[in-house]
């Protein structure tokens, strides 16, 4: 047991030597860096998948807070590196992401240190949370500091919300979490819906508040990683809020209502977005690997095999004598994946109807089934959907405020590492300032 523990270690060792050579790059990019403006703000974002590693390097305009991607990284993860959308193996998932970042910093011919990365999975808990306050002095107006009490008062409530849970998800054990991220929905003063709080008389003031949180050994991994590699970590979000930053942008558009699905390589992340508010998240452990494993069980091939016939159906080249075979095994999984999405939707019970648009991102995806599925089926039956829902991918021109100059950014694979390059600007708008509207404080309160 002892050397086993002992190869492990010399294993790490040599995985994350790689990462150690990321100083020298750095370093050898600083004359780069002389050429660029010194106002210059570069931010990574590092999508850390089940499947791939994507790594987007982002020039932000100081002025406009506007982004454009000057650097793209790809790199395979192995088939032990994550669990359920959650890292497993730090070491090789490091070594994996200094292969992304340089290729990235490579073709934008930059160093970049300020990172914003994506968390995932099952134990990931992003809902809205609701709570009404009796103010004792009605005729008072609301200011700045009332506000920020009333918020804290919320974050507290859903974080005892979240690790509820999360015992009942593991059998009852106890589960440190950390808030990830946090977004305001909406507020009502009296039953009179409010943008701005400030200044307004009342009684009852309803709060409904976005909030993320992620189990303590889950971001532990993610800065862990983030350390090796000398990377600063912005923020750590969680990515389906990040999806849905990515098209909500700068200043949110009160009409904009359409369910995003992100599917991953180990999971399903799911976000509603109602009238320009995330009203949460839910997460499922079903993606691309899990219809791998379905034709490597029914063809009885390898994963790598399996991995290329499912590739191959996608492009018609599988053999037709195996064509019928692969659907028939794949189709049992859709079912499955189908029902997790319809009882994931399920649980939004709070809204009057669900959105009918259905948007899709991720790798997992692209498998035609899968969006077959959702635009053929009657499994939107039993929700409340006004009526057929509508299905469409996510194409990187519609991220608001990104744009991409190097052509490599080119589908709906890369939406949730655009997402967040989103949240990074996000983060920098409202840090460090006490300046600003008062909107902006109020948001600056939700940073974590």
């Amino acid at each position: 047991m002892l050397d086993k523990f002992k190869n492990l270690g010399r294993d790490y060792a040599g995985k994350a030597a790689g990462a150690v050579s990321r100083a020298s790059k750095m370093a050898a990019a600083k004359a780069r860096d002389t050429k660029k403006p010194a106002n210059t703000e570069y931010i990574v974002g590092l999508d850390i998948g089940t499947e791939y590693v994507k790594a987007l390097i982002g020039q932000v305009s100081p002025v406009s807070g506007t982004i454009e991607i000057i650097g793209v990284g790809r790199q395979h993860q192995n088939l032990t590196d994550m669990q359920a959308g959650a890292i497993s193996d730090i070491a090789s998932v490091v070594q994996n992401c200094d292969q992304a970042l340089s290729e990235a910093e490579e073709q934008a011919g930059v160093s970049a240190r300020t990172a914003v990365i994506g968390i995932a999975g099952e134990l990931v808990k992003g809902t809205t949370t609701t709570v009404r306050i009796s103010r004792k002095l009605a005729s008072k107006p609301l200011d700045i500091a009332e506000m920020e009490k009333i918020i804290r008062l919320v974050q507290e409530r859903a974080e005892d919300n979240a690790k509820r849970q999360l015992a009942s998800d593991l059998g009852g054990k106890d589960v440190e979490v950390r808030l990830v991220n946090s977004a305001l929905v909406s507020i009502e003063i009296d039953n009179y819906p409010v943008t701005n709080p400030i200044g307004f008389q009342g009684k009852d003031v309803v709060v409904q508040l976005y909030t993320a949180f992620a189990p303590m050994i889950h971001i532990g991994a993610l800065e862990r990683t983030a350390q090796e590699l000398d990377l600063d970590l912005l923020a750590v979000a969680a990515e389906p809020f990040a999806v849905a930053r990515s098209v909500i942008g700068n200043t949110p558009n009160q009409s904009l209502s359409t369910i995003l699905m992100d599917v991953g390589g180990g999971t399903t992340d799911i976000a509603v977005i109602n009238d320009g508010g995330v009203q949460g998240t839910k997460m499922f452990g079903i993606g691309g690997r899990a219809y791998t494993r379905s034709i490597e069980r029914e063809a009885h091939v390898s994963f790598e095999q399996a991995e290329e016939l499912k590739l191959a159906l996608a492009t018609d080249k599988v053999p037709p004598a195996k064509r019928k075979a692969i659907e028939s095994a794949l189709q049992k999984t859709v079912d499955v994946w189908t029902s997790g999405v319809e009882l994931a939707l399920g649980e939004f019970d709070k809204l009057d109807h669900l959105p009918y648009t259905l948007h899709l991102c991720g790798g997992g995806s692209s498998l035609d089934m899968l969006k077959d599925s959702l635009a053929e089926s009657d499994w939107y039956r039993n929700l409340p959907f006004t009526r057929k829902p509508v299905v469409r991918y996510i194409r990187p021109d519609q991220v608001v405020g990104i744009t991409d100059a190097t052509g490599k950014v080119t589908d709906h694979t890369f939406i949730t590492a655009m997402g967040l390059l989103r949240v990074g600007v996000d983060t920098l708008q409202y840090s460090g300032t006490s300046s600003g509207s008062i909107r902006e404080k109020i948001d600056r309160m939700l940073q974590v």
